[in-house]
């Protein structure tokens, strides 16, 4: 195990950072941003599961171990075509987005139908779950902007826009599937 001696880098105190490859770049690079940003929905998962157990925490944390793949691949320029088959890029994968969507489907089985757009809130956890959606949304549109720039891995997209899908249900579930969501009523206080 590697013991650090330091806890501060320097490194980058001139506004640039280093990306998986070795390249520097300035901070706030796009790709800074959106891996930045993703970092930042892992945060919120953190949060989260202070209110999560059992089958659900389980679920957040396998999460949190993708974003941290789905990271490692954005910061890493390449969209993985040309990757050193000796050492590769850690990629995120279509396996990873294809479990998201099975837990998708697994856990909308068990709400009620809206009836109406939910607002963020009720319990604890589903509100800490709305803001890790919106914090995704984020990240996803930093990703699609990094991709209308540069070549990147396309799983990362779809992986990003199908966390969100999944926050949104998980957060229903987490309101006693959908009976608990607080609903829009438009126009309310006009």
């Amino acid at each position: 195990m590697v013991q650090l001696t330091r806890i501060y880098t320097k490194s980058g105190d001139k506004g640039k950072t280093a990306l998986g490859n070795g390249t520097r770049v300035p901070k706030n690079s796009v790709r800074v941003e959106a891996y930045g940003t993703v970092d930042e929905t892992n945060a919120f998962i953190g949060v989260a599961r202070l209110h999560a157990d059992g089958d659900i925490d389980a679920m957040l944390a396998r999460i949190q171990n993708d974003l941290f793949d789905l990271g490692a691949d954005l910061c890493t320029p390449g969209d993985g075509s040309d990757d050193n088959p000796e050492q590769p890029a850690l990629r995120i994968t279509a396996t990873q987005t294809e479990r998201l969507e099975q837990e998708i489907d697994q856990i909308n089985v068990g709400l009620d139908p809206l009836k109406s757009f939910v607002l963020p809130g009720g319990s604890a956890l589903s509100a800490q779950l709305h803001v890790v959606r919106t914090v995704s949304r984020r990240a996803e549109r930093l990703i699609v902007e990094l991709a209308g720039v540069e070549p990147i891995n396309p799983e990362c997209v779809r992986y990003i826009n199908r966390l969100s899908d999944h926050m949104f249900v998980l957060a229903r579930h987490a309101n006693n599937g959908g009976k608990d969501d607080i609903l829009w009523q438009p126009g309310l206080t006009r």
